[in-house]
């Protein structure tokens, strides 16, 4: 007779393809039904990075997320992640084991309270409703974009539950994206100024993808003759790259930059304009009309003159077309000037003058080597400044900073697993810090082995905390806290069974070009570790050192 788990394994995998996680008492029945149900199961080391995988798996994807841990410090090992993953708002479903129903243990934890505290729902499964609990805890993970906890009591796991249910497809309350009606006069307003700009801008983030609508805001530009430009969540959504100035905020070139700021109308569709793109309020000059599209219940920025609840789809589609109807011509102004060049950013100075590398100079000499099908995954640290401002990708979702919405670090090696797997097409690249990576390095044995030849690690190893020392060093406080002894990162790689490089100057490199041109069945994963000078400060970190001085 099929257990709970049973009920709980069958149904998830009904709408499930992959789980990643690490197996304990508490979820050891779940994961032997899962073996018989044709599902994935990927190991991980780390419980954190179950849950970090199966949310760079949807990033990658948009497919619904699913993580697996047991109950006790196994569960409150994933906290961190599952905190990540709610403030991104990722579709996931994490399946825990749970004290038994007679009572807690000496070792046992609130569960539901530690799980309500970062903001996910939990839901208990019984001997009678396990598996349309199940489809309920999926339900609410699809609805709200938001994890959803699972969790199976210790005792219950193994108890019969009768003969599974056959699965029913998810009908969840509410799209992903909510169908928002608008008025036509807001929509009205926004074609005017369009149509009277003579420089129009337009902006959109990751909420803009979300919607698809990218092909509709590329036809809006061409109709309006604005200059483009994306958050860092959003990069390559306009198809037409030749007038796209690339990422707003301290992850953007400074003339770029400039450039915004001559806008007199700005159309922002699906970015919630967060202080890092909007450079702590200097995107905009204050003069310029900026009009805002997203689906949150109010303007999100104090800059916003006009504001439009929608899709951005919807809305761009109902602004082309007025536009179209009163014959509006384009401006002229995005052919009118040298984007290429506004969008380049500073080369370096090769060597530093420490004697270490300088970051921008390798940064710029990897994106010239790395593959163009790459997928870019990136932890968090100072370090973000380098991969974001000199290694652009195709598209929305071939980038993923899993931790950057918590504003954590030590979620970088764990997040290529997910990655590889909802893109096993792709070249999957690494981007973390010698402090998260540490944080981090059990997974890097997950990562050589899912990933394998297809998976590149790139660490930016200038033995500090690199954030804290650029704000807090530079205060005048202890900096000694803020120093981690030189590790060889490369030595680990290959004690993992990866190839691992150390770069002490650019003809290192070539290690890098050696490993694209092979085929990636051919190749190992390959680990650099770049000995960067930490006297550079990435423009964005200036941005943040300038506000907080």
């Amino acid at each position: 007779m099929p257990s709970v788990s049973a009920h709980v394994a069958r149904t998830l995998a009904a709408h499930v393809d992959h789980v990643f996680g690490v197996m304990g008492n508490g979820n050891a029945y779940f994961l032997d039904e899962l073996d018989r149900t044709g599902a994935t199961f990927t190991a991980m080391r780390h419980e954190a990075g179950g849950v970090v995988a199966a949310d760079a798996y949807h990033r990658a994807s948009g497919r619904i997320a699913a993580a697996t841990a047991t109950y006790g410090a196994g569960f409150t090992n994933t906290l961190t992640a599952l905190a990540e993953a709610a403030q991104a708002r990722t579709p996931l479903v994490l399946v825990v084991g749970d004290e038994p129903t007679s009572g807690p243990r000496p070792w046992g934890v609130d569960q539901i309270a530690l799980g309500s505290a970062i903001g996910v729902r939990t839901y208990t499964v019984g001997d009678r409703d396990a598996a349309a609990t199940t489809a309920i805890a999926l339900e609410h993970a699809l609805t709200y974009r938001r994890p959803a906890i699972l969790a199976i009591p210790y005792d219950v796991a193994a108890r019969e539950a009768g003969e599974v249910p056959s699965a029913t497809p998810l009908t969840p309350t509410a799209p992903a994206t909510p169908a928002i009606p608008f008025t036509a006069a807001a929509i009205e307003r926004v074609a005017d100024a369009l149509a009277r700009a003579e420089r129009p801008f337009l902006l959109a983030g990751r909420g803009a993808w979300l919607a698809d609508a990218g092909e509709t805001l590329g036809a809006l530009a061409e109709a309006t003759g604005a200059v483009t430009a994306s958050t860092a969540l959003g990069r390559g959504i306009f198809p037409e790259q030749r007038y796209d100035l690339g990422v707003t905020g301290g992850f953007g070139a400074e003339g770029a930059m400039q450039l915004i700021r001559e806008a007199d109308v700005a159309v922002v569709f699906g970015a919630g304009l967060n202080q890092f793109t909007m450079r702590f309020g200097e995107l905009f000059d204050p003069r310029t009309r900026v009009f805002q599209i997203d689906t949150a219940a109010s303007a999100t920025h104090p800059q916003v003159g006009g504001f439009v609840r929608a899709d951005a789809a919807d809305a761009a589609t109902a602004i082309l077309e007025r536009l179209r109807s009163r014959g509006a011509q384009p401006s002229g102004w995005r052919e009118s000037v040298d984007i290429a060049a506004l969008r380049a950013h500073e080369t370096g100075d090769g060597i530093a003058a420490d004697g270490r590398l300088d970051p921008r100079t390798v940064a710029q000499r990897i994106g010239e080597l790395l593959p163009a099908d790459r997928v870019v995954v990136s932890d968090g640290g100072h370090f973000l400044g380098w991969s974001n401002m000199y290694w652009p990708v195709a598209s929305p979702d071939r980038v993923m900073m899993v931790g950057t919405a918590y504003q954590s670090i030590g979620l970088g090696f764990p997040s290529v697993p997910g990655a590889a797997a909802a893109r096993p097409e792709s070249t999957i690249v690494l981007t973390t810090g010698d402090g998260g990576g540490l944080m981090a390095i059990a997974d890097l044995e997950s990562a050589v082995r899912v990933a394998g030849g297809r998976g590149l690690a790139v660490v930016w190893n200038d033995a500090a905390y690199g954030a804290e020392v650029n704000l807090y060093g530079l205060k005048g406080l202890a900096r000694e806290p803020m120093l981690i002894p030189e590790v060889d990162f490369a030595a680990v790689a290959r004690g993992f069974g990866a190839e691992g490089v150390v770069v002490r100057d650019l003809a290192d490199l070539d290690a890098l070009a050696r490993w694209t041109a092979r085929e990636p069945h051919e190749r190992p994963f390959l680990l650099l570790d770049l000995r960067i000078s930490g006297d550079v400060i990435a423009p964005y970190q200036r941005e943040i050192i300038r506000v907080n001085s």
